[in-house]
């Protein structure tokens, strides 16, 4: 069996890696060819907590395994990360213990990647400014995959803790060096996003974190951080009037706050809901304008762990990484 970890996947899969195997996985979730149950969560009252069970099956790739991802919100004033996470594979073909990995990383790479798919999709090509609502992990890695898919020039961070902005640069750096310089701490969000192409929101809110009318025309949006029911951050206008682009719609509708929220208020038509990213790498319609406001909303699937754990995992078997152990 095989032990990689974050530092092991971190090498095996780069960025642009993990958003082409982001586009391919939605596609065959989409066609119905991969597997991905509604995740299990356990909520851990004591400290406003929550532990997700995902399993998921990528036919494809020979991918069949589990992730387990704790979100715990109190952990920033223990000196923690908010999320915790662990991948398990088994063989497709015996059921046999394949390999476990560090799912911590994972979760930041293939959140990021995914958004980085999006944004390659549905962003307008000349899009050069970005910013990013929440500097933690996931900020990081989104901040690092639109980059990635577009020629992006400046990178505003917002964020409710100081630490996490004036740290953001350079733990951005230590991923893409070339995008360190080009980071600026938000001094006033309306103004930021305003001259923002592309707009990432990576927080545990349950209210709207920015205004509507701060918008400028053909933004795209990637909102990742409502993934329950009571999350929001997406404010109602915007989801109105947006071109709504989704990971999958079972699960958005059954998790993402941003979602439901105006549905179950009667301000979103619950038929709106309809557009899938896999349906779009596979030559749906995505943005119909320059003017034209997009939003993809992601709750995060186990089928995107999966296809990188086996990337991850073919890979080291190939160059000889990782720790081999037996049970």
């Amino acid at each position: 069996m095989l032990a990689l970890s974050g530092d092991d996947v971190r090498s095996l899969v780069p960025m642009k890696m993990a958003i082409e195997l982001m586009k391919e996985v939605f596609a065959e979730l989409s066609a119905g060819r991969a597997t991905s149950p509604l995740r299990t969560p356990v909520d851990v009252p004591s400290e406003s907590a929550v532990s997700l069970y995902m399993p998921a099956y990528v036919p494809s790739r020979q991918g069949l395994g589990l992730k387990i991802v704790s979100v715990f919100p109190n952990n920033a004033a223990k000196g923690k990360p908010t999320i915790h996470a662990l991948v398990a594979l088994v063989s497709a073909e015996t059921g046999e213990p394949l390999a476990i990995l560090d799912g911590t990383y994972m979760t930041a790479l293939r959140t990021g990647a995914v958004s980085g798919a999006a944004t390659d999709l549905l962003a307008r090509p000349d899009s050069q400014v970005v910013t990013c609502i929440g500097a933690g992990a996931q900020g990081v890695t989104q901040a690092w995959a639109v980059a990635s898919v577009r020629p992006i020039e400046r990178i505003y961070v917002a964020d409710m803790n100081p630490d996490a902005v004036s740290s953001f640069a350079g733990r951005l750096g230590k991923l893409a060096p070339d995008l360190e310089g080009k980071v600026v701490p938000v001094t006033d969000l309306n103004a930021s996003l305003a001259e923002s192409d592309v707009i990432c929101t990576a927080t545990t809110s349950k209210r709207p974190v920015f205004d509507d009318a701060a918008l400028k025309p053909g933004t795209h949006i990637n909102a990742i951080g409502a993934f329950t029911p009571e999350m929001q951050e997406i404010p109602v206008e915007t989801v109105k009037r947006a071109r709504i682009v989704v990971d999958a719609v079972d699960a958005v509708l059954a998790e993402s706050g941003d979602l439901i929220i105006p549905i179950n208020s009667g301000q979103l038509d619950r038929s709106t809901v309809s557009l899938e990213l896999g349906q779009i790498a596979t030559g749906a319609a995505g943005r119909t304008s320059d003017t034209e406001i997009t939003l993809f909303e992601s709750v995060g699937n186990a089928v995107q762990d999966i296809i990188v754990a086996r990337y991850a995992v073919d890979e080291a078997q190939r160059l000889g990484r990782g720790h081999q152990f037996t049970l």
